[in-house]
């Protein structure tokens, strides 16, 4: 029972991991625009994503723009878009795995073996799917701090963490979270399938064969009387 507690709570993080690398992977605060100097006033804000960029003026809707072409990025941002379309793929493919390996599910039967076999499987794709994540967030992260401090760099240019990067290391650390709790659950299962009871099968010990040796020998002396 226990360990089909941790299934559940292992599950929910591996979808709640699916859902924010779809959701980094498509929103656009990846940077914003940073206004270092006190006596600017802020008519409008920036926004860069992996997919367009967007535009927010006071009192204004936000409008935004789709990328004209793929090689009007940035090197990191073009690397993280190809990073970030695997990981959804494999976070997907983790979650199924995972749903077939549960102890509710019946689509293997009810080899436990077999399931253990599957949820460590989903496991190790849920922790490679944050790691996943986890290279171009830290990688759009460390571009944005290099070019903040770098002294080169116009002020206009210089951009600031957005809140899709916060969101990206939040969800690699829930799908590491996950895929380490179903290797411990599959570690967990294995273990007690090896130290599972059987019944023994009657066998005669060496104390039941002298009592019926007695027993036989008391009927035969009855038997002569």
């Amino acid at each position: 029972m226990a360990t089909y507690g941790l299934q559940i709570v292992a599950l929910m993080l591996g979808g709640t991991g699916l859902v924010g690398t779809v959701a980094v992977t498509l929103m656009p605060q990846w940077r914003v625009s940073a206004f270092i100097e006190s006596n600017i006033v802020v008519f409008e804000t920036l926004w860069e994503g992996l997919w367009m960029n967007c535009m927010r003026h006071v009192n204004i809707r936000m409008q935004c723009k789709v990328y004209d072409s793929l090689l009007a990025l940035s090197p990191d941002l073009q690397a993280s878009r190809g990073l970030m379309c695997t990981a959804c793929v494999l976070s997907l493919l983790a979650f199924m795995t995972a749903i077939l390996g549960m102890k509710c599910t019946r689509c293997t039967g009810d080899d436990e073996k077999a399931k253990g076999h599957i949820l460590l499987t989903a496991g190790i794709l849920f922790i490679v799917t944050g790691l996943v994540v986890l290279i171009p967030v830290s990688w759009v992260a460390n571009s944005i701090i290099r070019d903040f401090y770098n002294p080169i760099v116009d002020v206009a240019q210089k951009r600031e963490l957005g809140e899709a990067l916060y969101l990206g290391w939040t969800t690699a650390l829930v799908l590491v979270a996950g895929g380490a709790l179903f290797c411990c659950v599959s570690g967990c299962s294995d273990k007690s399938r090896s130290y599972r009871y059987t019944v023994p099968s009657h066998r005669t010990t060496p104390k039941s064969y002298h009592v019926e040796k007695k027993s036989s020998s008391v009927y035969s002396k009855n038997a002569y009387v």
